[in-house]
C-alpha cells in the first residue's frame, strides 16, 4: 500500500525505503541523481547538435551552425542551456516529464511513420538498416505511442497541451525559415 500510493508520487523512494531501509534509500536516490545528470548531459549535447545541423540546413539561426575553436557548437550549447533552464522553471519534475514525454513520443511515432512513407515513395532506396519484424513491430509501436499520447492528454492535459503548444509554435518558425531560405537563393 505504501509503495503503490506513496506521498508525492515518489515510488522509487518508497520502494527503496521498504526494501533497503533509510540508508538504502539514500543510495538509491544518489544513483537516480547520477543517472539523471548523465541523461541530461547527453540530451543537452545532442540537442545542441540538432540546432547545429538545423543551422547548417539554414533552418535555424546561423550562429548555431558555427563551431568554436574546440570544434563544438558553442552558441548552440548555450541556446540549449537556456531552453533547458526555461523548461526547468515550468513546473515540477513530473510536470516537465509529462510535457516532454508527450512531445518526444509524438516525434518517435512520426519517425516510425516515416519508415512506411519511405518504403512507399522510394521503394528502391538502399536500406542499410531494416526495421525488425516489419510491418508488425512498427505498427505496434505507432499504436502504443498514440495510445500513450491520448492517455496523457486525458489524464495530464495541462502540461501535455503546453508541450503540444510549444511544438505547434515551431511550425510558423519553420515556414519563416523556409521562406528566408528560398529568398536567399
Amino acid at each position: 500500500e505504501q509503495i503503490a500510493y506513496p506521498s508525492g508520487d515518489r515510488v522509487a523512494v518508497a520502494a527503496s525505503n521498504a526494501i533497503y531501509g533509510s540508508s538504502g534509500a539514500i543510495v538509491i536516490a544518489v544513483m537516480i541523481m547520477i543517472s539523471t545528470f548523465g541523461c541530461n548531459n547527453g540530451l543537452i549535447l545532442a540537442g545542441a547538435r540538432v540546432y547545429y545541423t538545423m543551422a547548417q540546413d539554414k533552418l535555424f539561426f546561423r550562429r548555431a551552425g558555427v563551431l568554436n575553436k574546440n570544434s563544438v557548437p558553442g552558441w548552440a550549447l548555450w541556446a540549449q542551456a537556456i531552453v533547458a533552464s526555461l523548461l526547468c522553471l515550468s513546473g515540477g519534475y513530473n510536470d516537465l516529464l509529462d510535457m516532454i514525454a508527450f512531445v518526444v513520443v509524438i516525434f518517435y511515432v512520426l519517425t516510425i511513420i516515416g519508415i512506411f512513407v519511405l518504403r512507399r515513395t522510394k521503394p528502391n532506396l538502399e536500406r542499410p538498416y531494416k526495421a525488425f519484424a516489419y510491418p508488425f513491430i512498427p505498427v505496434l509501436y505507432i499504436l502504443l505511442g498514440i495510445i500513450f499520447c491520448v492517455f496523457l492528454v486525458i489524464f495530464k492535459p495541462l502540461y501535455t497541451l503546453w508541450g503540444l503548444g510549444i511544438v505547434l509554435a515551431g511550425i510558423p518558425v519553420y515556414y519563416i525559415a523556409i521562406s528566408k531560405r528560398k529568398n536567399n537563393k
